[in-house]
């Protein structure tokens, strides 16, 4: 879990203080809600090229903590 924890960021100056995936201006948030609305891993993938599997992890773990 600690590798997941340096993927997100917060930062007052992004996205008002929200957990971001590091180097984006991608909340944990919208990436959540992408899966919720019915988005796969890949999908993120390939609309996100900056992203990597274990941002998406780390984003799923975020809001299990």
């Amino acid at each position: 879990m600690a590798a997941g924890l340096t993927r997100i960021t917060t930062d007052p100056k992004v996205l008002v203080g929200k957990p971001v995936i590091r180097g984006t201006r991608l909340s944990v948030e919208f990436i959540i809600g992408l899966l919720a609305d019915g988005w796969t891993e890949q999908d993120i993938l390939d609309n996100y090229p900056n992203v990597v599997v274990e941002d998406i992890k780390a984003c799923l773990a975020e809001i299990n903590s």
